[in-house]
């Protein structure tokens, strides 16, 4: 099965493109940097971790490749309504 069809089929994966960031619950970390040193473009999630702040960035593709190769499974996805309207 190639990658490309496992990211298709992976309904948890389209979900998070669209509506998602990643959260981690940082007194369970251990700052060991691996979800940082798989990071296809580069973010430094374990400084996102160590700050408790969620990785909200535009430069996010949330792969979920820091959140899979987490080995303490410190990381997970939060759906977000990006387009919700307030009343006010």
């Amino acid at each position: 099965m190639s990658f490309l069809n496992h990211f298709k089929n992976d309904a948890n994966r389209r979900t998070a493109l669209y509506a998602g960031h990643v959260v981690a619950d940082p007194s369970r970390c251990v700052q060991c940097g691996i979800c940082s040193y798989n990071c296809p473009i580069g973010i430094d999630v374990r400084a996102h971790v160590w700050r408790d702040e969620a990785v909200i960035k535009s430069e996010c593709l949330t792969c979920g490749e820091c959140v899979a190769r987490c080995p303490r499974g410190v990381l997970s996805f939060v759906q977000t309504d990006l387009f919700e309207r307030r009343a006010g």
